[in-house]
């Protein structure tokens, strides 16, 4: 059997997340089932992470096995693949590209880090409005960045997570979280680390809000890190102007 990297993108707007789930449609679900479609045989597929209901993703990493027994040109690692299944997918799933990895290779636990943006906007749009969270007055984005700045300092993440998760522990390695001015009025949350939890960004991000009202100060901000405690931080914003836009893997993991 063969082991293949699939690199694909999302609009999570009518999807219950990435996982599969039983009550509602998931991307993992349609994927999965375009893939049986085309090569004659189910085919399970383990995603670089579980984004949320809603949430988008500009690229996602996954991963398959496939025995190979056809003709040349019809590789599944070259473009017949790509083409074959963008044309079963919907038009919200799009396919970039699929490479043969290491025969270990695992698209959730080889991953070295994720990358996730979170859009914000504060003057009415109808371009804006499906992809980003309109916010209704200005927020101190320089106390927003000093507050971010203090998520390096911790690994324990349990304030930002959903409660009753099966994850085994709720330490993360932040490597970088920050507010950027992309034009007037808008801004975006860029935000990489080693593993996310269940529903971190939108918590860590509301949280911020917080601060950026006047709320919360940076002290407080850090308090809520220290109490371990969900109810301390801020609401969970909406899932619709989140995207995962990247997952980074070691470089010897495609095959040559």
């Amino acid at each position: 059997m063969q082991r293949y990297f699939l690199y694909l993108a999302y609009d999570g707007t009518r999807y219950h997340g990435w996982q599969i789930q039983p009550n509602g449609i998931s991307v993992q679900e349609v994927l999965q089932g375009a893939l049986a479609t085309l090569l004659r045989q189910p085919v399970p597929v383990t995603g670089a992470g579980r984004t949320d209901t809603g949430v988008h993703a500009r690229l996602m990493v996954a991963h398959f096995d496939f025995e190979y027994a056809g003709e040349p040109e019809r590789r599944i690692d070259g473009p017949w693949l790509t083409d074959k299944l963008n044309r079963l997918l919907p038009p919200d799933i799009s396919v970039y590209k699929t490479v043969p990895v290491r025969r270990d290779a695992h698209a959730r636990f080889d991953a070295l880090s994720r990358t996730y943006h979170y859009y914000m906007h504060f003057s009415k749009s109808p371009f804006l409005r499906a992809y980003s969270c309109r916010m209704y007055r200005m927020l101190d984005f320089a106390k927003m960045n000093e507050a971010s700045a203090a998520l390096f300092d911790y690994t324990d993440f349990t304030s930002f997570s959903k409660v009753n998760t099966d994850t085994k522990t709720n330490n993360c390695r932040i490597m970088q979280a920050r507010w950027v001015e992309l034009a007037p009025g808008e801004w975006r949350f860029e935000i990489r680390a080693d593993r996310f939890l269940r529903n971190m960004v939108r918590a860590i991000v509301g949280t911020l809000v917080e601060v950026g009202r006047g709320r919360l100060s940076v002290d407080g901000f850090r308090a809520v890190i220290e109490g371990k405690d969900r109810c301390g931080a801020g609401e969970s914003m909406p899932g619709n102007a989140l995207f995962l836009v990247d997952v980074e893997y070691p470089e010897d993991i495609v095959e040559v």
